[in-house]
């Protein structure tokens, strides 16, 4: 819960958010004659600022907000930004920076009464695009103008559907599950040759998401994917898609962490590929804390493997270059856990991160490469 202080009573609402952001202790209601250097101030200082004016306007703010940051962030060499640091410094100092702005941008805050409905003039109708993300409402509550519009692209991206040339068709991903946008790490599954014995199966996916390899497996002719995951968004997303496609008689989705029981001639996994802390729920499918979910992969695939079964790691080298993790240490887990590498599919990456010389991550974005490494028993 929240409260703030409006008409000479203290009033309370539901603290709502999908990234899980903490509440905000200071709140103060306001409306349009609010100036924009004023906002910027109340939300350097800690301070919320609850919405009572014109939605429209609302948006525009917090443009003006946005504005107000990042011309912070370049004034003075980029204060912050970790523009000239060696790696891994750069790398933090730009996490810091990033949980910093997404801290001030989250200070404008949206009134919802029950059933996701906004009451300010000129407001849009979200009750679709909240209802995913949060569930219903059967009270008001509150929730930042960023995360509300964070949840209405991912509505919209769901709605359309992300188009995967490996398909031939569309994933639609669901809020807080990671959008298959980069599509190299997808093409190394569709391009691999095969195992002998995979086409009659089982395959597992190990974290299957959106089920997009899950969905590319069937779609070589895969006669069976256990796909798993143990986020609940993940797995409801991951059916959604299986049956859009029209794969449920060949994909099965399973809660398990992990592995799902039993063998397999082929288990493919993409764990997040930076070892890191998630600063919120989104992010777990980017930070792997202390690598736990490539080493869990790696410490459990013999055993789940099928004698002449491959393993495919789909991993990019991005943390090798950050300084946050070591091919040597890669190397090692893969021998400490009884497995050889059989071969490796490289591709480089072709976002535009990776050309962007002002990124202070640029050069080891210049450098990056996703690779799937073909595992087996040693």
């Amino acid at each position: 819960m929240i409260e703030w202080p409006e008409a000479g009573a203290v009033r309370t609402a539901r603290w709502r958010s999908p990234g899980g952001a903490p509440a905000p202790r200071r709140v103060l209601a306001t409306d349009d004659t609010l100036t924009a250097d004023a906002a910027y101030r109340l939300a350097c200082e800690g301070t919320a600022l609850l919405w009572r004016g014109d939605f429209q306007n609302a948006r525009q703010l917090l443009q003006a907000l946005t504005r107000r940051v990042d011309r912070k962030a370049r004034a003075g060499g980029k204060p912050g930004s970790g523009s000239g640091a060696p790696f891994p410094e750069a790398f933090h100092r730009k996490r810091m920076a990033q949980a910093q702005r997404a801290r001030v941008l989250g200070m404008l805050l949206i009134p919802f009464d029950a059933g996701h409905l906004i009451p300010l003039r000129r407001a849009p109708d979200v009750r679709d695009a909240c209802t995913e993300a949060l569930g219903p409402a059967d009270a008001p509550y509150v929730m930042s103008l960023r995360e509300l519009l964070g949840v209405i692209g991912a509505h919209e991206w769901r709605r359309k559907g992300v188009p995967i040339p490996a398909l031939g068709g569309r994933i639609h991903p669901h809020y807080g599950v990671f959008s298959p946008v980069r599509g190299e790490y997808v093409a190394l599954v569709g391009d691999a040759p095969l195992p002998a014995a995979a086409a009659n199966g089982p395959a597992f996916d190990v974290g299957t998401g959106t089920g997009v390899l899950a969905a590319v497996l069937a779609r070589r002719g895969v006669r069976r994917v256990v796909a798993t995951d143990q986020d609940e968004r993940a797995l409801a997303c991951a059916r959604d898609n299986v049956v859009r496609l029209g794969l449920d008689g060949a994909v099965v989705v399973v809660k398990a962490d992990l592995f799902p029981p039993g063998r397999a001639p082929l288990v493919v996994c993409n764990p997040p590929w930076v070892p890191g802390k998630p600063s919120s729920a989104l992010e777990y499918a980017v930070y792997d804390p202390d690598s736990r979910m490539l080493r869990g992969f790696l410490a459990g695939l013999a055993a789940h493997l099928e004698p002449g079964g491959e393993g495919w790691l789909i991993l990019s080298d991005l943390a090798e270059h950050l300084k946050l993790r070591s091919r040597e240490d890669l190397l090692a887990w893969i021998g400490e856990a009884g497995l050889q590498v059989l071969g490796r599919h490289d591709v480089r990456p072709t976002h535009a991160k990776a050309a962007d010389p002002d990124d202070p991550l640029h050069a080891a974005r210049a450098a990056e490469v996703t690779s799937l490494w073909r595992l087996g028993a040693a």
